[in-house]
Formats: structure tokens, sequence, C-alpha cells
């Protein structure tokens, strides 16, 4: 969701999906789609000219605008597969409630009517609104008033769409049949844009809000203007000159952003995250549902793989699948996808999407009888570069393999550990880079980018195996236990999986890829509700999840595997202090001294789902 130009991104490439202009093949209707509340929202839908039988309507609701606006004003084209326009699609474009066009008032992924009934005892109120009852409306509208529709309405959208899309799933409307969320914003407390276990965000939410959350008083055309950010080419420098997050406010939003207030107020998982999150919500769904997702998406990696997980459980039906290409955020849909930073993945990754999983699975289900033969889980080994196709995921061919922490920085598979320990100091003033280099905006290219930066810093701690004799590959879950004792009384933790190339690699000699990443605020470590402090006096186990990855490591390379307490400005830093780190002042940042221990009662280590 955090960075804007996705939708830019999107468009720019859409016109790949059709030979000619929309302007030629597609006739324009705009829409004010009255809701159950009497908010109308703004609608632009293009209609096939010449199509020989009704077709089906695929729906995108976005709060980054439907436009362009006007009837003789038409977009270049549409994503996704040429085969759609060929096929006679019907494209709908929908603003959100309070954006752009649409009346209302906008709220940042509004609570589920369900999970706030639910969350405040509440007998359910059919006056009641959410994105889901929005969804219906509009679904029924559509099919009662476009031309020449087939009475079956497809949902899709990439990031902060693509979470409206799987809000939309929860309407239940009968026309709905197909939903595609991609690269779904799920919940942002535990795991997409704003917050990664309790840990914020700090560069993508400031950038990002510093336009987005500027209210918009009335519908037009265009977004307010937003809150101009100087990073004088230097973020890192920007961030720890700006200070700690109470400095925000006062330094930079000035009240133009009524979202921080929420921000600083709710610092923990509680009512007001709990009644957001998206995969708690994905209960009895009646649509297919097809759930994409990029394994080096810096933004939402965590959604496609949570709600996919949370549906296999809860949706009670059988039609549901993922894909998870080498992609960061959107890429299957503006880029061929076959190279990304210094990686070549040897083939159009975008293509084959679109083509042998996207098509095929709208078409299905709003033009054909509901069959399709898709894998349940489509993965794309990025040490392998190869697809993988999995009957489940995580899949069940896989055993839990445990990665060592070991004296003298080293690393071994299920090898008993030696006790010992190793330290280092975590400073404020001087936090690790989450990337090597001077950086202006936060890159897409971290979520893979060569770790040796880090290697060489006494604050990471590094630990490595020896050349692997033979393939190693990891399918499913990532799941660390750190194990320590620090001088404070909070800390995070940052754990990195990383493959290792050998010298003698082709192209990137000595590259240390990072595979998996992830930080842990470790007041966090036994409850995202209730935070508490950790005891100075004592070792303290803090265990936490990565993303779930699919990546061969071959054989002649090394695993490693890196610990360090900041990753800085994409995550804000930790004071060592036990509190609400949104009010904390300058003064309150205090360096503190970290013991990992290995062996013994309490080893720390990585667990990984080793495909068999």
């Amino acid at each position: 969701m955090m960075r804007m130009p996705i939708a830019t991104l999107v468009l720019a490439f859409a016109a790949l999906a059709s030979a000619q202009a929309a302007t030629e093949t597609h006739q324009k209707y705009e829409y004010m789609i009255p809701m159950r509340d009497g908010t109308k929202l703004y609608t632009s839908v293009y209609v096939p000219k010449n199509s020989r039988s009704p077709g089906p309507i695929l729906l995108e609701r976005t709060p980054y605008s439907a436009g362009p606006y006007g009837p003789t004003s038409y977009k270049r084209g549409f994503r996704g597969s040429k085969r759609m326009v060929e096929s006679g699609y019907i494209f709908a474009f929908q603003d959100v409630r309070g954006k752009y066009m649409s009346e209302g008032v906008f709220e940042n992924l509004r609570p589920q009517l369900t999970n706030s009934w639910q969350h405040n005892g509440l007998a359910p109120n059919p006056a009641d609104i959410d994105e889901s009852t929005d969804t219906y409306d509009s679904v029924e509208f559509l099919i009662n008033n476009v031309p020449n529709n087939n009475k079956r309405v497809g949902l899709w959208g990439i990031s902060y769409p693509g979470g409206y899309a799987a809000l939309g799933a929860m309407s239940g409307h009968p026309a709905l049949k197909a939903v595609s969320p991609q690269a779904p914003t799920a919940d942002w407390f535990l795991g997409d844009d704003m917050h990664h276990n309790g840990a914020f965000m700090l560069q993508d939410f400031i950038s990002f809000f510093s336009g987005f959350g500027i209210p918009q008083n009335q519908p037009g055309p265009t977004r307010p203007a937003g809150i101009p950010i100087n990073l004088n080419g230097d973020a890192y420098k920007y961030f720890l000159d700006l200070g700690a997050l109470s400095n925000v406010e006062p330094k930079l939003y000035k009240g133009a952003v009524p979202y921080w207030s929420d921000i600083v107020r709710n610092d923990t998982y509680n009512d007001y995250w709990q009644t957001r999150s998206v995969p708690s919500g994905l209960k009895d769904i009646k649509s297919a549902m097809l759930w994409v997702g990029g394994f080096f998406d810096a933004e939402d990696c965590y959604g496609p793989l949570a709600c996919y997980k949370s549906a296999e459980v809860q949706a009670n039906q059988p039609n549901n699948w993922i894909i998870m290409g080498p992609w960061y955020h959107g890429m299957w849909a503006g880029a061929d996808g076959q190279k990304f930073h210094v990686h070549d993945w040897g083939s159009n990754t975008s293509q084959f999407f679109q083509e042998e999983i996207e098509f095929p699975f709208f078409d299905a289900f709003l033009r054909g009888n509901g069959q399709v033969t898709l894998p349940k889980a489509t993965m794309f080994d990025s040490g392998n570069n190869t697809w993988r196709r999995f009957n489940e995921w995580p899949p069940k061919a896989t055993k839990d393999t445990t990665l060592n922490f070991q004296p003298n920085n080293k690393l071994t598979v299920n090898q008993a550990p030696q006790s010992g320990t190793a330290t280092y100091v975590s400073n404020p003033a001087s936090p690790v880079p989450y990337q090597g280099g001077t950086l202006l905006r936060r890159t897409r290219e971290y979520m893979l980018a060569d770790q040796t930066f880090a290697s060489q810093r006494p604050d990471v701690l590094t630990f490595t195996t020896e050349p692997l004799t033979e393939d190693f590959t990891v399918a499913g879950n990532v799941d660390a236990v750190i194990n320590a004792q620090i001088s404070g009384t909070d800390c995070d933790f940052v754990a990195k999986l990383i493959d290792v190339f050998p010298a003698t690699h082709p192209a990137n000699p000595n590259f240390q890829m990072l595979v998996r990443g992830e930080v842990m605020r470790a007041k966090f470590r036994n409850s995202f509700q209730n935070p508490q402090p950790m005891d100075p006096t004592k070792v303290e186990r803090v265990p936490f999840t990565l993303p779930d990855t699919c990546h061969t490591f071959k054989k002649g390379h090394r695993i490693m595997i890196q610990v360090q307490s900041s990753w800085f400005p994409l995550v804000d830093r930790n004071p060592h202090k036990f509190m609400n780190i949104f009010t904390a002042i300058d003064s309150d940042f205090q360096s503190a001294n970290i013991k990992i221990t290995m062996g013994g009662p309490n080893p720390s280590r990585l667990i990984v789902d080793k495909l068999n």
C-alpha cells in the first residue's frame, strides 16, 4: 500500500493488455452509485463496443482515483491478460468513500461490521456500513444498470485496492463469483505496511501519509496537496535528525494528518486493530478466491499469505488459491517479472501469472462453469528459478529443520548447539541501516539486497554454515527464537535468513542475498495485546515468525543468519525502555547491551520448513 506510485505504475503499463486504445474498443459510462445510507460513490465503467454476448464485470475499488473523470476522458488501457479485453470483459473502477469524486468520509481500513459488533457486544444493524456493504450495494447496482453484462462480477485490486477486494468478498453478494486480492493490506499491526510485529515502519508511514493522510473535505478530481519532505539526499540522516516519534507532530505534520493521533493512541494490538484485521473476517466466503503476492514485496508480503491461510480455515469453501512470485509490489501487473535488482529469474514470470493463473481463474467463474485446473499453491523458487506447484501451503512434504546458532559465528543444520553467548551494543544514535549505501526513498530492492554491509558492523551478529553439500529448499514457515538478556526493558530483534553465493558464482560472486528478514518488538514477545517489559536480570525468550518463503540454497552456497536490533529508517528506533514509543522523547533513547545465548537451556535458532 505504501508506495503511491503503484497505481501509476500499473496504469502506465495497462496499455500492454489491449492492442487498441480504450476509446476505440469500449464505451465509457459514469455513475454515482447510491449506498444504503444515501452516500453516492463515483464509478466509471468501460463496456465493450462490439461484444456479441453479455460480458462479466471486473470491478476495482480504490482510494487512488478511478479517473480520468468525464465522459470523454478514457483510460489508456486495462491491466491483466489481453484475453480479458478480447473476451469482452467490462471494466469498472470505483472511488471509495471520501476519496476523489465519491461522497462520504474516508476511513483507513474501515472496521468490519462483524468484527465491530462482536468486539463491542452489539446486535447486527442493517443500516450500518463498511467496505463489504459498499461492495454489495455497488455490485447490485452494476448488474442491474450496466449495459450488456452477464450478471457475474469479479473483484480485484493491488495493494490498498487488494485489501478492498478481500473485504468485498465478505459481502456475500450472489453475483460476486470471483475475487482476487493482490498484495492486499491485511493487518496494519502484525505485518503489512504500517507495523511488523508491533514495530513501526517509520519511513513508509511518514512518506506515504504526508500526502495520502491529508483529508479531502469534498469530492473532486484531485487530492489535496501533501506535506513536502526534503530528505536532502539522505533518508538515514533525515530520520535520525527528526528524532523521537513525538517530534513528528510538532516538526512535520502539525495537525495536517489526523490519522497520526490514531497511531499514537493505539500502540498495542487492541480493538482498534483487531476490528480492522482482514484475515480474521474471512468467514463463510461464497466467492472463489485467488490471492496474489510477491515474495519480495516490501509493502504487503504478509497480506496474501495470512489471508490465504485464514481463508483455508474459516472461509468454508474449497475454491481458494494462492500464487507468490519473485516480485516487488505490483510487479506482476506492471513489468515482465524477469529481472529484479541483480537477479535474473530466467523467464517472464508476470506473463506466466496473467495467462496461466489469473485469466483462467476469472474466466472459469465469470464465464464458465467454475471448473478450473489450478494448483492450490503456485510458488516461485527464487533459488532454483522455477515455479513449484503444491496441493496445500505450507506443503505437507516438509520437515521442521533447525538452524542452530553456534559459537564462533557458526551455524549448523539440526546439530546440537554448543553453549555460548554472543554480545553487541545497540546504539539508537547509530542504528543499523536496512540497506547499504546512501539512500533517498525506501527501496524495493532491500528485500533481496546484498547484506555484506551489515556483516561488517559490530552491532550485527552473523552465523554461517559451511558450504552446502546438497541443495537445501525451504518451502513454508520460517520461525525465529532469540534468547537474550538485555540491559534495558525493551528491545527490537531483526532476524535475517541469507543465501551466501560462492566466490565462483558467475553473476554475483560472494553476494549475500537477503531471503527473509523480519523485526520483532520484544515487549510483544508473549502478547501483542498486553506487552511486557524485558527483565534485565535474566535471559528472555523472544519467538517470532518471518514471512513464508520458497527458496533453494544451492549446493556450494552457504546459509547465513544475521541478528541485530535496529533496521533504520525502515523501522523506528527502540529507546530500550518499556513505554509507548510514540510518546518517547529524545532523552529517552539509550544504548543497550545485548547478549544472545546459544545451546544449553536457551538455544537461539531459526526453524524452517525444509522440503523433502
